[in-house]
């Protein structure tokens, strides 16, 4: 949690509020592939990469 609360002061302190919706993207898609990595969609998921 130390990390998310660094990260959300560096960006309020710079202005940098554009990241915001580029890290939530990020994650979520980390999220989809850790949790179809064993499901039968895998290898439709795995050729948008």
């Amino acid at each position: 949690m130390s990390f998310l609360k660094e990260l959300w002061l560096f960006m309020r302190e710079r202005k940098k509020f554009w990241l915001l919706p580029i890290i939530l993207v990020m994650l979520l898609l980390g999220a989809l592939l850790v949790l179809a990595q064993g499901s039968a969609i895998a290898p439709f998921i795995y050729t948008l990469f």
